[in-house]
């Protein structure tokens, strides 16, 4: 009677969609909301880092590919992690690395000092991203989709929280008081709120995926494949992706519009896409990850178009806020696709990859955007280019669909 007692309260940590679940979930988004500064507090601080050093668009840029490169390699190094050791043990070490970066880039003496430490602050911020998004689809079953969206919405809230808070703090305090300021600040909150997180899991949730749900889509593609096919497709929507995320903060300074504006348009434009995100979850949960991820895809195409023909401060308002409420279903769409397919015991790893490979996407179309500008004085060609590249996103998606419902149909 002990041991089934004992076996019963154990298994109460991980039954599927329980209350337990929710509460978990929504101390994972609100540490994903804090974690999430290190994406977007560089392009608020482009313009001014970019005066303060005497550097070009392109060279500041490379903040945010560093940035980028960073939160890709440890996406698949806290996915390692959390799938051996458990999302407490990744968050944490994110917890100390991301205080660290962000003092030592307060204390730059260079841009390239400013730069390279910015690969630590994308590495440390990664592990309140991927693995939470897979390790709350361990924690729900007729709700998974929407699960993983919650879970990534997290990256949303900060991103429509943050900018206009560090766009205070520059103007108020300066750059450098800033970043120092950000750093203390993330780290004592994260922690506190990890520790919250660690008690609502207990000692037997340190690895949930033991207890989790198999994959219930077949779509009879290995593994390695898929994670394949899955990267490449990343890759081309987060090219398109990055272009309004990355440089409207400097193309509204361009336009004369000033950075305040450009700060408003971006988190206008991640409000929008928690509302994507979260929509994104309750259609996956209908339709499946591909599909939603198809949707996604043809809809931010279209407000990449729009920004073609239309520059008006009005006109840039309405489009960021059309395209986050796009594109926000888009990355958690691969960690859905991921989760039905492929076995839970290496979920976190596999998303990992796959987000490594979104997160290139992004530092190199971060990167390419700035180096267009520099080359044609024009955002106009930066715009065409993201829509050459959601164009093959959108014929790779077409392609695995068609090749699952082929084999569908032969089944």
């Amino acid at each position: 009677m002990a041991i089934s007692s004992e076996l019963s309260k154990d298994s109460d940590l991980f039954v599927p969609d329980s209350r337990r679940a929710w509460t978990r979930l929504a101390v994972a988004v609100l540490i994903g909301s804090l974690g999430s500064v290190g994406m977007w507090s560089v392009v608020v601080a482009l313009p001014v880092v970019q005066v303060d050093f005497g550097a070009s668009r392109g060279t500041a840029s490379l903040a945010f590919t560093m940035l980028m490169l960073g939160f890709g390699s440890g996406a698949v190094l806290t996915g390692k992690i959390t799938d051996r050791y458990g999302i407490v043990t990744a968050i944490g070490l994110g917890i100390g690395i991301l205080g660290l970066g962000y003092v030592v880039a307060g204390m730059s003496t260079s841009i390239w000092h400013f730069i390279l430490v910015h690969f630590a602050i994308g590495l440390s911020s990664s592990a309140t991203f991927g693995p939470l998004m897979a390790e709350a689809s361990h924690w729900f079953d007729r709700y998974r989709g929407l699960a993983v969206a919650v879970a990534a919405s997290g990256n949303y809230i900060g991103g429509a929280i943050w900018p206009p808070l560090v766009n205070f703090g520059i103007e108020q305090l300066g750059w450098r008081t800033t970043h120092i300021a950000l750093g203390i600040f993330t780290a004592v909150a994260m922690t506190l709120a990890l520790i919250v997180l660690r008690l609502l899991m207990g000692a037997g949730g340190q690895r949930d995926h033991e207890n989790a749900a198999p994959p219930r889509v077949d779509l009879r593609i290995s593994t390695n494949a898929l994670t394949a096919i899955l990267s490449l497709a990343a890759i081309a929507c987060c090219v398109a992706m990055s272009m309004p995320q990355v440089h409207i903060v400097a193309y509204c300074s361009d336009l004369g519009y000033g950075v305040a504006r450009g700060a408003e348009m971006l988190s206008l434009m991640l409000g929008f896409g928690i509302i994507s995100r979260i929509g994104s979850g309750f259609l996956a949960d209908k339709i499946g990850g591909i599909r939603t991820l198809l949707i996604g895809s043809v809809a931010q195409g279209t407000a990449l178009l729009f920004y073609l023909f239309f520059d008006g401060l009005t006109s840039l308002y309405v489009i960021s806020a059309m395209f986050g409420l796009f594109q926000g279903g888009i990355v958690p769409s691969y960690a859905i696709i991921v989760r039905e397919a492929m076995p839970a015991s290496e979920a976190a790893t596999r998303v990992g990859i796959v987000i490594f490979a979104s997160v290139f996407g992004m530092s190199f179309g971060g990167w390419v955007s700035g180096a267009i500008f520099d080359a044609t004085g024009s955002y106009m060609a930066a715009f065409a280019n993201g829509l050459a590249w959601n164009a093959l996103n959108i014929g790779i998606m077409l392609l695995l669909l068609m090749r699952a419902r082929q084999r569908l149909a032969m089944a």
